[in-house]
């Protein structure tokens, strides 16, 4: 392999996605990531294997890749930077900010002529990578402009997993990146698709998939599911769900040209694919985290503040947040963290504010300072 990807974030959807495309395309894969139990299990076999679940489905090798600890060979994932074709990164938003410094680093290290380094964070969120881009920038200007950093929306369900590299995911896939940065010298990558505009399809997935995902997550552990097909084997918990897709399908036609039945034909897929049997996941791993899934532009107040701006109704989004608030699990820090807050004696504006990042002025803050005073009355 003559090419080099470096992809920050060896987790499963770093390994099983990601990777297993960036393999196919013919690059060597060098991951970089702070877990020694990663890294190390990386570093002791030559290969793992994708194993994907439902229509399509085929086993793939991944080989041929090196491993690297950031925290602790920073140098060396800094060196691989400098002499690669693309970085690609799966750490989570917020992780973002402490991988730029290497990014920085390797890209202040490039050869004097380099061709420019595409950089893509394959990050649940919309424009990760302009997040990651303004991180380096603040870093180190002149090291940003020899990258090229492109947006881009990711989809593939990796349920929980039980240890080992290999890593079982669904056959479906969608990895959809903004073209325009490259002015037609696109990165040749297998499975993505190239778009002009990417904000509709990042919109989509986000507002319709991780939407369900959630709501189905936060009702089904209010009533005392395990599974997420469990929950929506139940015909009130998926009547509540599609209320919510209802709503998100109503903003995405109007604000995106989908047509209506396109529109249903995708939430009637997403439906289909989270309920899949043979990718089991469970209410509390997909709950986890409820304050990201919470925030301003995530997949509920997203959608519903740019209904209430448009004076249409959200309140089946504001029912799942109110689920969302119920979400008490010990074991999950976010989770922790929000009980905190709604234990604390704070108003029950102050805490809308805090969690969701809305203005009290925005037309939809008063009904989500109506959802957590119900939370605080309990």
């Amino acid at each position: 392999m003559d090419k080099i990807a470096v992809h920050f974030g060896a987790g499963n959807i770093g390994r099983g996605f990601v990777a297993q495309f960036l393999h196919e395309s013919g690059y060597e894969v060098v991951f970089a990531d702070v877990s020694e139990d990663l890294i190390g299990a990386l570093q002791s076999q030559t290969s793992y294997r994708v194993h994907e679940i439902g229509e399509g489905a085929r086993d793939h090798v991944v080989d041929g890749y090196r491993a690297l600890n950031s925290a602790t060979h920073e140098d060396e994932v800094v060196a691989a930077v400098a002499s690669a074709d693309l970085v690609t990164t799966a750490v989570g938003a917020r992780i973002l900010r402490f991988v730029a410094p290497v990014i920085a680093r390797g890209l202040a290290a490039r050869p004097a002529g380099a061709a420019p380094l595409a950089v893509i964070a394959c990050e649940n969120a919309i424009g990760g990578t302009t997040m990651l881009a303004d991180h380096v920038r603040d870093l180190d200007a002149a090291a940003a402009d020899r990258a090229i950093f492109a947006d881009c929306a990711i989809d593939r369900i990796v349920p929980e997993q039980h240890g080992g590299l290999d890593v079982t995911i669904e056959a479906f896939s969608e990895w959809v990146v903004d073209r325009r940065p490259f002015h037609g010298a696109e990165p040749e990558i297998a499975g993505v698709t190239w778009v002009d505009d990417l904000r509709p399809f990042i919109e989509r997935k986000l507002f319709t998939v991780n939407t369900a995902h959630a709501a189905a997550a936060y009702h089904g552990r209010d009533r005392g599911w395990v599974q997420i097909r469990e929950a929506l084997a139940t015909p009130e918990l998926q009547a509540e769900v599609r209320a919510v897709l209802a709503e998100t399908k109503a903003l995405l036609v109007a604000k995106h040209g989908f047509g209506d039945d396109e529109q249903q034909a995708y939430i009637e897929k997403t439906l289909t694919r989270i309920s899949n049997p043979d990718l089991p996941d469970t209410c509390e791993r997909v709950g986890r985290g409820p304050l990201r899934k919470l925030s301003r532009h995530e997949r509920f107040i997203g959608p519903a503040a740019e209904l209430a701006e448009r004076g249409q109704p959200a309140w089946n989004l504001l029912n799942a947040v109110g689920a969302a608030l119920r979400f008490d699990v010990p074991e999950d820090a976010e989770s922790v963290e929000l009980q905190a807050l709604l234990a604390s004696g704070e108003s029950a504006a102050s805490i809308a504010e805090t969690i969701t990042g809305l203005e009290p002025s925005h037309p939809l803050f008063p009904h989500v300072t109506e959802v957590v005073q119900l939370r605080l009355d309990r």
